[in-house]
């Protein structure tokens, strides 16, 4: 059997994936930076660990690190300080690369290290979460609908409470600045406008934001023109010292809110087509996406290189978590 490497592992959607690796009867193990944390978590499982830091593992220790992986499955955000040691490792060592960043800036990485990554016979696929495993396969469902696509719009729902590692991530998104893309390039847009999208009880205003459907979507989908929007209702957005927050929402916080986005697409003679995902929370959805990805991987379903969720595995994809739906407008 083929080993998979969860790296993050003793976080708030690391410690779930674990244990769904582990339901699921994968050969994996877990590694992150604090042995004191990975020996406890790794003697619940059953299975082994590996105690490295990014840096140490992409200058000089990949082969130490790495050794025995084919698959490295990253939990450990902020992705910006994470994703391209870990990357740059898994080169070095011929380790397929997963993460569940939404952030855009490592989608744009693993595009310019994709030819690197090809020629070295291995994959690179940020986005095995719920953003943007839905997100990306409704782009290709909605862009199906029309004749020649040319332009699309994705909003998502955050409701509810934001883990601390999430906060985080958005942090990064809004640091990256606003961007669109536009006849295929990404262009910065700091007066890009808020807009309305309805996810079901009604239109709600949307704003801007800079997500990594901005290139998963140009290459599953082909669209030209993307922008991406979001909805925060409650608290899901918290301010003040981000290190003090909890780990994430409970199990109850969870059920209590689904997730839900929406895909609008233009196409060349104007018909425009709206369609909306609808799944479990998102915090219980990207353990559930990213194994099941990693399994996939590990049997021999992988395209060495850059490779998005819905190119690689099909728009079905995201549907093959229990609870997902698509309702078309």
């Amino acid at each position: 059997m083929k080993t998979l490497l969860i790296y993050g592992a003793t976080g708030y959607t690391g410690r779930m994936a674990a244990a769904r690796a582990k339901a699921l009867g994968l050969d994996f193990e877990i590694a992150g930076r604090n042995r004191q944390t990975l020996a406890a978590l790794a003697d619940a499982l059953a299975v082994s660990f590996r105690v490295f830091d990014v840096d140490g593992a992409a200058n000089g220790g990949a082969e130490q690190s790495l050794t025995g992986v084919d698959v490295l499955l990253n939990f450990a955000g902020p992705f910006a300080q994470t994703a391209e040691p870990l990357m740059r490792a898994c080169l070095e060592a011929g380790v397929d690369y997963l993460d569940i960043t939404a952030e855009i800036n490592v989608y744009r990485l693993a595009e310019r290290l994709g030819a690197e990554a090809a020629e070295a016979g291995i994959m690179l696929l940020p986005g095995v979460g719920w953003d943007v495993v839905p997100t990306d396969c409704l782009a290709v469902h909605v862009a199906q609908r029309v004749q020649e696509p040319r332009s699309l719009s994705v909003a998502l729902q955050v409701p509810g409470s934001m883990s601390r590692g999430s906060a985080m991530s958005v942090s990064e998104i809004i640091g990256a600045g606003l961007m669109a893309r536009v006849e295929g390039h990404l262009i910065p847009t700091p007066d890009a406008q808020p807009r309305h999208f309805d996810f079901g009880d009604g239109p709600v205003l949307c704003a801007p934001l800079s997500f990594g459907d901005l290139v998963t979507a140009w290459h599953s989908a082909g669209i030209p023109d993307i922008a991406m929007f979001v909805h925060v209702s409650g608290e899901a957005f918290p301010e003040g010292d981000l290190s003090q927050l909890p780990d994430g929402p409970t199990a109850e916080q969870r059920d209590a809110h689904r997730a839900r986005a929406v895909a609008e697409v233009t196409g060349a003679d104007g018909t425009v087509v709206r369609s909306m995902i609808e799944t479990v929370n998102g915090y219980s959805y990207t353990p559930l996406a990213a194994i099941e990805a990693a399994r996939r991987v590990l049997e021999g379903e992988r395209r060495p290189g850059f490779e998005t969720p819905a190119r690689l595995f099909g728009k079905g994809f995201a549907k093959t978590i229990t609870g997902t739906t698509i309702t078309d407008r």
